[in-house]
C-alpha cells in the first residue's frame, strides 16, 4: 500500500523510522526549517493560517501536494498504537500492522473520547465559544442541509473522535477534505476571532474535530478505531480540574 502519514510538528522531535511517516513542519511560513522535515509552506498551501487551523495546515499540504493511495495525519507527540510493547515509542504502529487494519476497513481513527457529564455540544460550548458551533450549523443549513441530521446526532452524543487524527483511502479523503475545507473557509469568513486567545485561537482545528464525525455518520463510512500512545506526560489532574471549572463557569478566554 502507498501510505503517507504526516506527523505534524511545531518543533524538532523524534519521528518513527517507518517509511509511512512523513515529518511535517506545520506553520512553517517564515520559520527556520527543521532538518529532515517537509515544510507546509510550499506548493498549494495554507501555512499562514496555522495559528487558527493548527495541524490542518499540514493536512491540507498533504492532500494537495501528494498522490498516495492512503493519507493520514498524526502528531509529533501522539500516534496510533498497537500491541503491548514496553516503551511508548515501540508501541507506535508500523506499516505491517497498519496495512492489516486497512485491509478490513476504509478509515483508521483514534479511540473516541467519552464525556460522562455532558454532550459534545456542551463540552465544546463550556470549553470554547458556543458561537463557533452556531455558525457552523448555520453554514451546514445553507450549504449542506442533508448533513444536519448527522450534525444533531453528533452534537447530542457523549463521545467523539478527537485530535484530527486519521488514515483514509484517497477517494474518501478527497471527498472529506473538499467538504471540510469548504465549511471551514466559510466559517473563517463569518467568525470574528480577533479576541480569541490560547487554545480557543485554534478554533478551526477544534471545529474540524467535530465535523469529522458528522461526515462519517452522514456518509456511513466504515472505520476501525485504534488506541493512541502519548509520548509526553498527559497531566490528567490538571485536565480534570480545568474540565470541572469549565463545567460550572463558561470560559471567557
Amino acid at each position: 500500500m502507498n501510505i503517507v502519514i504526516a506527523v505534524a510538528a511545531h518543533k524538532p522531535y523524534w519521528i518513527p523510522a517507518d517509511d509511512i511517516y512523513l515529518p511535517m513542519q506545520v506553520g512553517s511560513l517564515g520559520q527556520t526549517a527543521f532538518e529532515g522535515f517537509v515544510r507546509d509552506d510550499s506548493g498549494e498551501q495554507i501555512s499562514g493560517k496555522n495559528s487558527s487551523y493548527s495541524e490542518l495546515t499540514g493536512l491540507y499540504w498533504l492532500w494537495k501536494n501528494t498522490a498516495a493511495d492512503y493519507i493520514g495525519i498524526t502528531h509529533y507527540r501522539r500516534h496510533f498504537a498497537h500491541g503491548a510493547c514496553r516503551g511508548k515509542r515501540r508501541r507506535v504502529i508500523g506499516r505491517a500492522a497498519l496495512e492489516r487494519a486497512l485491509a478490513k476497513t476504509d478509515v483508521i481513527l483514534p479511540n473516541p473520547r467519552h464525556y460522562v457529564l455532558e454532550t459534545n455540544y456542551w463540552q465544546y460550548a463550556h470549553a470554547h465559544h458556543e458561537q463557533d458551533l452556531l455558525l457552523t450549523q448555520q453554514i451546514l443549513k445553507e450549504r449542506y442541509p442533508d448533513y444536519l441530521p448527522a450534525w444533531e446526532r453528533v452534537m447530542q452524543s457523549r463521545s467523539g473522535h478527537r485530535f484530527n487524527m486519521f488514515v483514509m483511502a484517497r477517494p474518501l479523503a478527497d471527498a472529506y477534505l473538499t467538504w471540510l475545507f469548504d465549511v471551514l473557509f466559510e466559517l473563517e469568513q463569518r467568525l470574528d476571532v480577533s479576541s480569541y486567545t490560547g487554545l480557543n485561537a485554534r478554533v478551526f482545528g477544534l471545529v474540524s474535530e467535530r465535523l469529522l464525525d458528522v461526515w462519517l455518520k452522514k456518509n456511513n463510512v466504515r472505520y476501525k478505531e485504534l488506541p493512541v500512545v502519548h509520548l509526553e506526560r498527559q497531566h490528567w489532574p490538571k485536565k480534570i480540574w480545568n474540565f470541572l471549572k469549565r463545567k460550572f463557569r463558561r470560559s471567557d478566554a
